[in-house]
């Protein structure tokens, strides 16, 4: 889905062809309202994903969904992979051929990747069941700076994840994105124990059905705070 005005500036489409192409979708998409039941039965279509590791087994063909990876980082490493293949005692290039890898290096570029990862889901439908995206701010933060930047910043970022969402809901693919943190200034005054908060501001947080906030405890230890919508 898009606006009239988004179609308008794409080369060939006049505002009366828009009307149209809007008229035709109209006939094939019923528009209207749904009861909290029907929607409560459509949402039981939904895949989730589990806080936790479930047993499954490793030779059914079902068992092994395709992931993507959208990175922003070089931080990035197969190796990670091979240590949770080797924890599942799963075969090590399985694993690895049933996950795509692309690499952002821009706020514009990686916005660009997310219409090749619908294609991609569109291509092959059904296939994939997880797109990862580490981390969603890191390339807003270089691309936008200063508080006279904040607003379009947001904005784009508001428009990255309204479309994440529609590519969710459409290809039925749980979307998980990492975030950064950023240290508080205002956190001494006000005496808080911890000066450090997540970045992308509220409209990251509302679009997020389910945050999770990681911190290191003592020796192995790893604690993990989670806020439900």
């Amino acid at each position: 889905m898009t606006t009239k005005r988004a179609l308008c500036n794409v080369k060939g489409l006049s505002e009366a062809k828009v009307e149209k192409i809007k008229e035709a979708a109209n006939k094939l998409i019923e528009p209207g309202f749904l009861t909290a039941f029907e929607y409560s039965e459509k949402r039981k279509m939904v895949f989730h994903i589990t806080t936790g590791s479930q047993e499954f087994e490793l030779n059914s063909e079902q068992a092994k969904p395709n992931f993507l990876i959208l990175f922003v980082k070089c931080s990035s490493r197969p190796d990670r992979l091979r240590d949770i293949a080797d924890r599942f005692n799963a075969d090590h290039e399985a694993v690895l051929d049933n996950v795509l890898y692309a690499r952002a290096y821009t706020s514009e570029h990686q916005m660009e990747l997310l219409d090749y990862v619908a294609g991609k889901f569109h291509e092959e439908p059904g296939i994939f069941k997880l797109l990862i995206i580490d981390s969603i701010m890191a390339l807003f933060r270089v691309d936008f700076s200063g508080r006279g930047e904040l607003a379009e910043r947001q904005q784009k970022l508001a428009q990255m994840l309204s479309r994440l969402q529609k590519i969710s809901e459409e290809y039925n693919v749980a979307v998980f994105v990492t975030n950064q943190m950023t240290s508080d200034p205002g956190a001494t005054m006000t005496f808080q124990a911890d000066p450090k908060k997540p970045i992308g501001g509220h409209i990251l947080a509302h679009a997020s059905t389910t945050r999770i906030s990681l911190r290191k405890g003592r020796g192995e230890l790893r604690i993990a705070k989670i806020y439900d919508r």
